[in-house]
């Protein structure tokens, strides 16, 4: 191509990178108090927003597991990340590019204002709801030094989405450690680095990061974690480092087709939610199916039981690229550089930006004493390029999701195929 002809694209990289780790708990005291309620009411928009995320989330996991499931066994996603950062970009959009976007992010209904103040007091609420559970999400706009990004495109970020604003020299050498630094002391170090070097189109990136760390209520006893059976989809069996509890309260929901397990963390507002599916379905049919209503159902019809849990150990780590995935949810527009359709002068006039990349890394680590989570999404700006039973035995491939209960908004989901702590 020649230079003459480059346009400029606007670059969007979601990187989510979720870890599921734990630390010993030293209270002797026992569980912290049960969180039985918000501390206040979510709001209309609030609520449309939260519904909105977890549409967004389903179609996400069931596109990403349909691109994905030949190649990969395992998965995991972190949504909120990928839609506050897509957000954030949204608020540059303009014309069929918004539509699009709109559209794929299931934000239709709601205005863009709306859409901006519902996420500046979810994230406020989401970061200070259980003093035993770390929860913590963070947000950075980095352009480059001399490009003239829209005066209100930076304010919105900074005023809804509490975005750290930085113009910086994107040519300096010294330009992606800044960005990694921000990004590894924003997740507590499990994510080191986002930005391995910056093109000469990148004009701007646009990062989300999330961290979540939290002890199970009731911890696994690391001396009851022995290999045990679990069946694969082909029905062969391997052997895997399983956890167990003894029998306890349990919230448990037997729906058609599958067994829900919540197991919370911490006062309770968080917890991860386990969906197996019986001997007659799958994993990829539970996926596939899955509706809100149907997640609704499941969560909504958990209630107490004794009953003893067997759930494996297992650690992931995952490298997407969801440009591909975006594309068939409807977005193609803001990825259509050459020739430029993208419409993002909300961002800078004339138009010349378009979304060129859209990359998603995870890590999940599951053990004994609870788990740690962070996710990071950076979009990049720049010039144009390419009743129960007594047991539940957790022993065949499944869904799960870490979740917030009270609001109901999902943080991450993912399919486990074949658990491994390699």
């Amino acid at each position: 191509m020649h230079k003459e002809a480059v346009m400029k694209r606007f670059c969007l990289a979601a990187i989510a990178l979720g870890v599921f780790a734990g630390g010993c708990s030293s209270d002797p005291v026992g569980p912290p108090p049960r969180i039985t309620a918000l501390p206040r009411s979510l709001t209309p928009h609030e609520q449309s927003l939260i519904q909105a995320d977890n549409r967004l989330a389903i179609k996400l996991l069931q596109q990403v597991n349909a691109d994905t499931r030949d190649t990969m066994p395992n998965l995991f996603i972190s949504p909120l990340s990928v839609a506050m950062a897509l957000a954030m970009a949204y608020n540059g959009a303009a014309t069929t590019t918004a539509d699009a976007m709109r559209s794929t992010l299931e934000l239709d209904g709601m205005t863009v204002p709306e859409v901006n103040e519902a996420y500046r007091s979810l994230i406020k609420l989401l970061r200070n709801l259980d003093p035993h559970v770390q929860f913590q999400i963070a947000n950075s706009v980095w352009y480059r030094q001399g490009y003239a990004v829209k005066r209100a495109f930076l304010d919105v970020n900074r005023d809804y989405y509490d975005a750290q604003v930085t113009a910086l020299d994107f040519l300096s050498p010294s330009a992606p450690a800044t960005i990694n630094a921000w990004v590894s002391q924003q997740t507590h170090g499990l994510i080191d680095e986002i930005v391995e070097s910056i093109p000469d189109y990148m004009r701007l990136y646009l990062i989300d990061a999330i961290y979540f760390k939290g002890d199970w209520t009731a911890q696994f006893d690391a001396h009851l974690t022995q290999p045990r059976p679990f069946r694969l989809e082909d029905g062969s069996y391997v052997n895997v480092p399983t956890m167990a509890r003894g029998e306890a309260q349990l919230r448990t929901a037997f729906r058609p087709n599958a067994t829900v397990v919540d197991l919370p963390y911490g006062g309770q507002a968080f917890s991860m939610t386990i969906v197996i599916p019986d001997d007659t379905s799958s994993v990829d049919h539970l996926v596939m199916a899955l509706t809100a209503e149907q997640w609704d159902d499941w969560t909504g019809n958990l209630h107490d039981a004794k009953a003893e849990l067997q759930l494996p150990k297992f650690k992931l780590t995952n490298d997407l690229g969801l440009i591909p995935t975006l594309g068939s949810l409807g977005m193609g527009i803001a990825f259509g550089c050459e020739p430029l359709t993208a419409d993002f002068t909300g961002i800078h006039e004339p138009s010349e930006l378009c979304i060129t990349e859209v990359k998603h890394k995870t890590y999940v680590d599951v053990n004994e004493e609870g788990t740690e989570a962070a996710a990071v999404t950076e979009v990049g700006s720049g010039l144009t390029c390419a009743c129960g039973p007594q047991r539940i035995n957790i022993d065949r491939p499944f869904l799960f999701a870490l979740r917030e209960n009270l609001s109901g908004t999902i943080l991450f989901m993912g399919v486990i195929r074949h658990p491994s702590t390699e």
